[in-house]
């Protein structure tokens, strides 16, 4: 589960309070907005057609989960993350940027540059298991994916208790609040994503998959090794670099504002030493 990711945040929880108090609400307003457009990109699960796990599964899948991948259940996990703009519907993504607009208000700040990719590179992984290439891309692709799950599960914990927060939102109480209720209907519908994608895998760690020379490979072969790898990404190596570029994305934004010198000594004493358990 999430607690996977347990373990020191930067910026704090404190930290992002601070800056909201010192009218350096951008940060904020930018990580909102980053949201929103990974969100929409989610759209791209009812688009997708998957490979057929009967194709490489020995076992009868028909009455599994796994059988039905391409017959809804991935496009309705895109269709909540990005809605059907072509019918005006929208997604989990508008509705991070309507509670955006009601916690924040106006605002001139610009468009933020949306990261590329949140999970590990499919090219960077390393275990290589003698099945259909298109069936082990898919499990990669899967488990990557419910690693993002938990992160945002974390992520969005961290922007509803700063919504709450009453001291940044003094004049917008009402609006902070209720763009925290939005926030925590998104986490109810993501929580269903974790459950269906735990039980896809689950079912994949248990089954026999047939190999590409004739032969036959426990799931659990394919799961663990791939697992392994973006989740010592997740948890090691990935945290590190993106607090490095935070940390120094954080003191140039803040170091900008008239009394910079203060804050920073004030963000800095505000730094998350030891994990606090939430």
């Amino acid at each position: 589960d999430s607690s996977l990711l347990a373990g020191i945040r930067f910026p704090s929880q404190a930290q992002s309070k601070l800056m909201l108090m010192e009218g350096l609400g951008q940060s904020f307003w930018n990580g909102l907005t980053i949201t929103g457009r990974i969100e929409a990109r989610g759209r791209v699960l009812a688009e997708m057609t998957f490979p057929d796990f009967r194709d490489v599964v020995v076992e009868d899948i028909s009455e599994m989960a796994l059988g039905h991948l391409g017959k809804g259940l991935l496009k309705a996990h895109g269709l909540d993350e990005g809605g059907e703009p072509e019918k005006g519907i929208g997604g989990h993504d508008t509705m991070w940027f309507a509670l955006r607009d009601l916690a924040c208000g106006d605002t001139d700040y610009p468009e933020p540059v949306i990261p590329d990719n949140i999970g590990r590179p499919e090219q960077d992984q390393k275990a290589k298991p003698p099945i259909s290439a298109p069936h082990a891309s898919t499990i990669y692709f899967l488990l990557n994916l419910l690693l993002i799950e938990f992160r945002a599960e974390r992520g969005f914990a961290a922007t509803e208790q700063t919504l709450r927060y009453p001291e940044p939102f003094m004049d917008r109480r009402d609006e902070a609040e209720r763009a925290a209720k939005i926030v925590d209907r998104i986490r109810l519908d993501e929580e269903v994503h974790v459950h269906s994608l735990r039980l896809y895998l689950g079912e994949i760690r248990n089954l026999t998959f047939k190999t590409t020379d004739g032969g036959t490979l426990f799931g659990k072969d394919i799961v663990d090794p791939f697992w392994a790898e973006i989740s010592r990404w997740a948890t090691d190596e990935q945290p590190k670099l993106a607090a490095e570029q935070q940390r120094k994305f954080y003191e140039s934004r803040i170091l900008a504002h008239p009394d910079g010198e203060r804050i920073l000594r004030d963000f800095n004493a505000l730094e998350e030493t030891e994990y606090d358990g939430n």
